[in-house]
Parts: structure tokens; C-alpha cells; sequence
């Protein structure tokens, strides 16, 4: 509608008085007797229904580079593709390459599995029988050895995903308490939750995809979440072996972890290795020192994986414990 004129200018705004004061009456309670006044009209302000949802729990805060950015880091003989040193306790990075590049995890996607699983499940003694569907995997995978209808519990699960990377161990998992599509919902959930965002994951094994990709940093985050966060799943990521005994409904299993790692650094703790032909070799490598904490994260490495990690967490404990960023130490200028 065009402008027409200053007397139907004055007719509109005479009109939107009258519907205002029309209103304030409306509002107006109504009370009768003699001698009382009414009470002033409210405005009568509309609730945001978004207001009334449950308020989803905030995301932990993400790696700092403070300590970095003040420092920078050494040049070290470092040949994997990508990758990162993380101290745990104040969650300041120590050192970087490539740390955000998207790229194949391998069976480090099974620490993202474990988590999920541990969350679905009632404890780690619950009972779990091994599906079909979990035993039939390419002839290239890393088997646990488990064998359709034997009942195992979850915790025998994890020594199979973390010790020996059992492929089986996973998908067994992925089926045991939500249909498999769910699980992989849920894992991507989880992921979120945590603060992963370059990552997305496709199956619960690590198994080469095109879609399935993670960085080392989002990587370093999964750790990080395992050891503050899930004792019981630390306790098996670092044990050299595990004996699991024969019972009525499963066989014996002698399990011995491929995280050289564990057996060479002092102080390593876990946590998990992986290999595909797209990823190459991949490790978390986690260790405890003096009462710090440290992480290191390589992606699209070589067979000198373990000495990679152990540069870095040697490199990582010998400076001091990086200490939260104080905006006051920056001049003014």
C-alpha cells in the first residue's frame, strides 16, 4: 500500500492509540464496589516454549593453545602425518602437526565405542552373546577369536577391543544393546557431546570407509574423556595381558596387547593402537609422571610409531607443567 498523505498518516496513528488504550481496558481487572481503584494494567509477556525443554549439558571446553602459542615447539624428528601432545590436567597442547586434518583413525574409533558401550551398559560384568553378524568381517580384520552363541561379558569385550584391537569384540557391542544402526547414532552423538568436530564415524571398528574420518585432535579429546572420565576402561587399556578362563558358555582366551608402548616407557598407561592400508599406523599413547598426565595422538605413521610417541612424551614431561593462561602477563600496548 502506497503513502497517501499526511490526513491518513494522522488516521493511522489516531487508530493505533484507540486499540492501545481498547487493550490497556481489556487487561484491566475488573473490580466493582465503591471506593476501590482498579488496579494498574500488565503487559501479559508470552513464554518461550524452547525456554521449558530440558538445557542439554554444555560442551567441555576445548584444547588450549595458549601454552603453545607462548612457547612453540621443538623441531623434532617426528615422522608421522599428523599428530599431538596433549598434557591431560590442564589440557593445554605441548605440541601439533596437522592436528585438525580429517583423515582414516583405524581401530582408534573403537575408543569411541567403548565409551558408548559403557554407557549403555549396566556394568561390565553384564552378560552379552556374541551374534552372527559380529564373527563375519573381512578376512583381513583383527579377531578376538569370539565364536557365535558364546555369552562373555562386557568387560571380557574390552580386553578383546583394547589389547588385541578384536574387531569382533566391537561389533559385538555395537549389537548388544540397541540395534547396530543405533549404535553408530549414538556414537556420533557422543562425539559431539565430548567436543569432536571433525570427525564422524561409519562403524564401531575402524574398518576403512570413506566417510569414517577423525583428527588427531578430536582423537586426543576421546582420550582425554576415557582417562578422567572412565577409570574402568584405563584399568583394561593398560594391562599387558589378560587371561580370560574357560566357563560353561564361552572358551579361554590368552590376550596380550599390541601397544608396544606399554611395555617400553615408564609410566604408559594405555591406550590404543590401529592400522588400516588408508591410515596407516595410528596410536593414543597415554603415560603418568610426577603426578602429570600426558597424551599423545599420531595418525599416517610408520613402524616407527612408538618411537614418535615416546619422543614426545619424553620431550612433554621434561618442561614444566604448562600453567593456565594469565591475560595479565600480555604488555599493554
Amino acid at each position: 500500500m502506497g503513502w497517501a498523505g499526511p490526513a491518513a498518516g494522522l488516521a493511522l496513528v489516531l487508530a493505533s492509540m484507540a486499540l492501545l488504550v481498547g487493550r490497556s481496558v481489556l487487561l484491566a481487572p475488573q473490580v466493582h464496589g465503591v471506593g476501590v481503584k482498579s488496579a494498574p494494567a500488565t503487559s501479559i509477556i508470552p513464554v518461550d516454549p524452547q525456554l521449558l525443554a530440558p538445557t542439554a549439558p554444555p560442551t567441555p571446553a576445548p584444547l588450549s593453545v595458549d601454552w603453545l602459542a607462548e612457547h612453540g615447539q621443538p623441531s623434532l624428528a617426528i615422522t608421522s602425518g599428523s599428530g599431538i601432545l596433549v598434557d591431560v590436567d590442564t589440557r593445554e597442547v605441548m605440541w601439533a602437526r596437522d592436528e585438525h586434518s580429517r583423515r582414516p583413525p583405524a581401530s582408534l574409533t573403537k575408543m569411541v565405542t567403548a565409551m558408548v558401550a559403557a554407557d549403555l551398559a549396566s556394568s561390565f560384568d553384564q552378560q552379552v552373546t556374541v551374534p552372527v553378524d559380529a564373527t563375519t568381517l573381512e578376512w583381513d580384520s583383527t579377531f578376538m577369536g569370539l565364536s557365535p552363541g558364546e555369552v562373555v561379558t562386557v568387560r571380557d569385550l574390552m580386553y578383546g577391543i583394547f589389547l588385541i584391537s578384536g574387531n569382533d569384540a566391537a561389533e559385538t557391542l555395537a549389537r548388544a544393546f540397541v540395534p547396530r544402526d543405533r549404535f553408530l547414532q549414538l556414537m556420533n552423538d557422543k562425539a559431539v557431546a565430548i567436543g569432536m568436530h571433525d570427525s564422524h564415524f561409519t562403524n564401531a571398528t575402524g574398518l576403512d570407509d570413506p566417510e569414517l574420518r577423525a583428527s588427531a585432535y578430536d582423537l586426543a579429546i576421546a582420550a582425554a574423556t576415557i582417562e578422567t572420565r572412565y577409570p574402568a576402561i584405563m584399568a583394561i587399556a593398560g594391562a599387558r595381558s589378560q587371561v580370560l578362563p574357560q566357563t560353561p558358555t564361552h572358551k579361554g582366551y590368552a590376550l596380550n596387547t599390541f601397544i608396544k608402548l606399554v611395555s617400553t616407557y615408564p609410566g604408559a598407561t594405555g591406550l590404543k593402537t590401529g592400522y588400516t592400508d588408508d591410515a596407516g599406523y595410528c596410536l593414543v599413547g597415554t603415560a603418568t609422571r610426577g603426578g602429570r598426565h600426558l597424551l599423545v595422538v599420531l595418525l599416517a605413521g610408520d613402524l616407527g610409531l612408538t618411537t614418535d610417541a615416546t619422543r614426545l612424551l619424553d620431550y612433554g614431561f621434561s618442561e614444566p607443567q604448562p600453567a593456565p593462561f594469565d591475560p595479565s602477563t600480555i604488555p599493554n600496548v
